[in-house]
């Protein structure tokens, strides 16, 4: 069984033990705890082992597997032989602008005419929109490849066909029913067999790129500038890959791990930019400053501005054009984090005084005049994060209001909304993300569905935030060696979290302080009567009282390497303190 304690509502939750571990650590070369980890995570075999802490890009799957890639690749070559005018139809997220910026590279390197189309946040919303398809088809275009949208653009895809417009679909999107009559359509889950359901948009516009390079080349090995670029993509991939929070599982780790490598080195003026104005210059790159850093600064583009921005970054700016670009996205993005903490406070707000996080509402609809559409995705984010509820936020204008929402494990976000669609004008997403547009005046009926279905499905189990932990270790354990061994699991995120362990009972030795500049943080060292340790807690300065006052605890941590002044230490990052024990 697995032991459970609490601490404000929060419960720890420690992984069983694997009886074989230290026999498998050594059959592995890893360390006990490293085994341990591996384990929680289903991997014990040698060969799955080795592939796991040394993916290959030939471990890569055939492009040729992805359902509808080979046909699509074809119709690519054709359109480029024949100079065809092709707009590739991107949306506006990381996940979005990068596979957009794929497939126009590629297809520039192969002298086609080629443009690109980014639909306006505000003005247009999420997806294909009819307005746009007429636009493009009047502007001359012969061939749309949609990328990370279009999967449920029936309508849209139907208008495109009769106005003579060729139509070819990548996305990754969840879809029901029906799928558009495009001429060809390319997705992880529209056909049989593929091994990677979980590929982002990005990851499917890089499988339908390398299929193309094949096509016109006319070969299996692709010419060296096709096979140059395709290599350097791989950072494109993994930006929109950790963007989307996709599992950096299987393939997509592969595609994260050499491309967060790929990106730090890449060729491409725009990601130059983007890594120079995030301060992040001649830095490893890992999961978190593409997660925290560069993607952010490329969806402000589309949250604040006009996602086109961050698309021209990507794609033709100039050296020169590249750095002022990404300097207007520095400033967008802290226009969004502004504009997103009076949202998220006036959210909070509204949940306290209307009593809307009760036992009885398990799930949250808020909507308000004064929001913008731009950064509710991200508040929705942070009420599940404190409220831990599945929320929808929306951002009304002149009648009408678009929305964006976050959920919980046992609670498919794509599903409820699909149940609750007559109240809808349109809807589309995941499991865990999804957006939508709704009429007003139906916000009152569809919360009142919505927050019934939260209540059928969840439990009051599922609404108690829970920290998953790999194991309790002994300070001991935590050697450097064991610590770099940790640091081979990266890339961390959805599918692969960093891992985290309990202490045992440790005492407080010498006296804590606060650090930062806010004085938010805690510093503080621990000891087992053995050995000592620092441990670093950030933004939990509120556990200093405790600390003082019993001398004694228990913590939740990551390990990490800290190295100053020539001298590396492993410290212990806190997630979470439990006093007294």
């Amino acid at each position: 069984m697995e032991g459970t304690a609490k601490m404000e509502n929060k419960s720890w939750s420690i992984a069983p033990a694997w009886p074989e571990c230290r026999n498998a650590a050594q059959r592995l070369g890893v360390s006990p705890l490293v085994a341990q980890v591996l384990f929680n995570r289903g991997i014990m075999e040698p060969d799955r082992v080795r592939a796991f802490l040394d993916p290959k890009l030939s471990h890569l799957h055939a492009p040729e597997s992805l359902p509808g890639v080979t046909q699509a690749a074809e119709r690519i070559a054709r359109a480029v032989r024949d100079r065809e005018s092709i707009v590739i139809y991107g949306d506006y997220d990381a996940d979005g602008l990068t596979g957009t910026a794929i497939l126009w590279h590629l297809l520039t390197l192969a002298g086609a005419r080629v443009s690109y189309y980014i639909p306006h946040r505000i003005e247009e919303g999420y997806g294909v929109n009819s307005d746009a398809i007429r636009q493009i088809r009047q502007d001359g275009a012969d061939l749309l490849i949609t990328v990370d949208c279009g999967i449920t653009a029936v309508e849209q895809i139907r208008l495109a066909r009769a106005l003579g417009l060729a139509v070819v679909i990548t996305d990754h999107h969840a879809f029901e029913g029906t799928l558009p009559e495009a001429e060809v359509v390319v997705h992880p889950r529209a056909g049989e067999g593929y091994p990677n359901p979980d590929l982002c948009g990005a990851g499917v516009a890089f499988k339908l790129a390398w299929a193309a390079a094949k096509s016109l080349c006319g070969a299996e090995k692709v010419h060296s500038r096709f096979r140059d670029f395709l290599v350097d993509a791989t950072g494109l991939v993994a930006l929109g890959t950790i963007a989307d929070v996709v599992p950096l599982t299987g393939e997509n780790r592969v595609l994260a791990r050499h491309g967060l490598t790929g990106l730090a080195k890449s060729k491409l003026t725009g990601i130059m930019a983007l890594i120079e104005a995030a301060r992040l210059t001649d830095q490893k790159l890992d999961s978190e400053h593409v997660g925290f850093w560069l993607a952010p600064r490329l969806n402000s583009a589309g949250r604040m501005a006009d996602g086109e921005l961050a698309a021209e970054l990507l794609t033709s700016a100039t050296p020169e054009r590249a750095r002022e670009i990404a300097l207007l996205l520095e400033r967008h993005n802290q226009e969004r984090k502004s504009l997103e903490r009076r949202i998220f406070d006036e959210a909070c707000a509204m949940i306290e005084a209307r009593h809307l996080a009760s036992d009885a509402r398990r799930g949250i609809v808020l909507a308000s005049e004064n929001w913008h559409a731009g950064v509710i995705g991200i508040v929705a984010s942070r009420v599940v994060e404190r409220y831990r509820r599945p929320t929808i936020i929306i951002a009304l204008d002149s009648g009408q209001g678009q929305g964006s929402g976050r959920s919980i494990p046992h609670f498919e976000l794509n599903h409820a909304l699909a149940e609750c669609r007559e109240h809808l004008i349109a809807f589309g997403g995941h499991a865990m993300a999804a957006g939508l547009r709704i009429a007003a005046d139906r916000i009152e009926s569809f919360t009142a569905a919505f927050v019934a279905r939260a209540n059928q499905r969840l439990t009051a189990q599922d609404l108690e935030p829970t920290l998953r932990l790999d194991a309790e270790t002994r300070l001991s354990e935590l050697s450097e060696q064991t610590v770099q061994q940790i640091e081979q699991l990266a890339p961390f995120g959805q599918g692969n979290p960093r891992p985290k362990f309990a202490s045992g009972a440790l005492q407080v030795d010498g006296e804590p302080r606060v650090m930062g500049a806010s004085g938010e943080h805690l510093s503080f060292h621990l000891s087992d009567g053995h050995q000592r340790c620092r441990a670093v807690a950030f933004s939990q300065k509120d556990h200093l009282p405790a600390l003082l006052q019993h001398r004694r605890c228990q913590v939740a941590f990551t390990p990490r390497l800290n190295t100053f002044r020539g001298c590396t230490n492993v410290e212990m990052q806190v997630v979470d303190i439990r006093c007294p024990v």
